[in-house]
């Protein structure tokens, strides 16, 4: 075993020691950083909640080790469930099933249901095989602010909070999961992710649900989340000139995100490029809106990307960075 080999073992080893005594760890995932409690002691999970500064009705995803572990969680999984777990787990991918009765409160936000997931992260599989049960993990980062991508970024936003944090890179994906649920009418989205509706019906044989009523409460439901201090707006390509242009006469300090230069930008407002392939811009996406803030820019002029595959993903988070929640207007123009 070579010295980093060595070290990693040494940090997997400490952050299980962590879980167990009920405290809180910084998880590193494909998706996100989580913010790791063991997810069968109400007391960790209470400080999950208490360091998030998190609504406690707002349910929690268990991170498991194998698709095995459903049953320790789950008291039915439909044959479509069974499908997506094989398909796509360890990955981007969180399922909505019926929970057993010793499940927690405080892991499903007092619902039927448990949400499940196995990360497709090296280090959040080694910490999960070393503490042998599930881990809570919401994004390890503010409620409602945006998600952590590095473990830099835990560090700042959280500290003293979390008693480890395990750095594991840059996420690989960037955006949260996709979470599906089981309603009797088939696989339904309650949020979109790198796991695309495509993905899923290619997976099943059946075409999900994809629109979500607002009043089903799930992970990240809120109408304003994802957000940097700086005021995200979103616009069309058509559109970004004359709402820089009404911003900058309000004096504020602006920036544009897109994934091209726009053409003739005033030299004091700053582009943020998001990059051209969808995997690019969901891996930069929460980098870029930190980026907004350490720019100290008053607000963020966003051209979003094509409502399909990936982007539907893209276009949700920034909806909700914008504070639009499930809406589809934006300055400029509607979509």
């Amino acid at each position: 075993m070579n010295r980093h080999e060595a070290r990693l073992t040494t940090d997997v080893e400490r952050a299980a020691r962590v879980l167990r005594a009920g405290g809180l760890i910084g998880l590193p995932t494909e998706t996100v950083y989580g913010l790791g409690a063991d997810a069968r002691n109400a007391d960790a999970l209470a400080e999950i909640f208490s360091a998030k500064r998190r609504p406690v009705d707002h349910p929690l995803i268990v991170h498991i080790r194998h698709r095995d572990q459903i049953a320790q969680w789950s008291r039915e999984v439909p044959s479509a469930a069974w499908r997506l777990a094989e398909a796509f787990w360890p990955g981007p991918l969180t399922l909505v099933l019926p929970r057993l009765p010793g499940v927690p409160d405080q892991v499903t936000g007092g619902l039927d249901t448990v949400a499940l997931r196995v990360p497709a992260h090296p280090l959040a599989l080694a910490v999960l095989e070393k503490f042998g049960d599930g881990v809570a993990a919401p994004s390890a980062n503010r409620h409602g602010r945006v998600s952590p991508t590095t473990a830099q970024h835990v560090l700042a936003e959280l500290g003293d909070a979390v008693d480890v944090v395990l750095d594991g890179g840059p996420c690989q994906v960037g955006i949260e999961s996709t979470i599906v649920d089981f309603p009797e009418a088939g696989p339904r989205i309650l949020r979109p992710g790198r796991i695309t509706a495509d993905d899923l019906q290619r997976a099943t044989g059946l075409a999900p649900v994809a629109r979500l009523a607002p009043e089903v409460r799930r992970p990240g439901a809120m109408t304003s989340h994802y957000a940097p201090r700086a005021k995200v707006v979103l616009t069309t390509p058509t559109e970004l000139a004359g709402v820089v242009e009404a911003w900058r006469r309000r004096g504020a300090r602006a920036g544009v995100l897109s994934a091209q230069p726009p053409t003739r930008l005033p030299a004091d407002v700053t582009w943020l490029s998001l990059g051209s392939a969808s995997e690019e811009q969901a891996r930069r996406l929460y980098a870029r809106l930190r980026e907004a803030d350490a720019l100290a820019l008053d607000v963020l002029v966003v051209v979003t990307p094509p409502d399909e595959g990936l982007g539907i993903a893209l276009r949700d988070r920034l909806l909700r960075a914008a504070g639009l929640g499930d809406g589809r207007v934006f300055e400029g123009g509607t979509d």
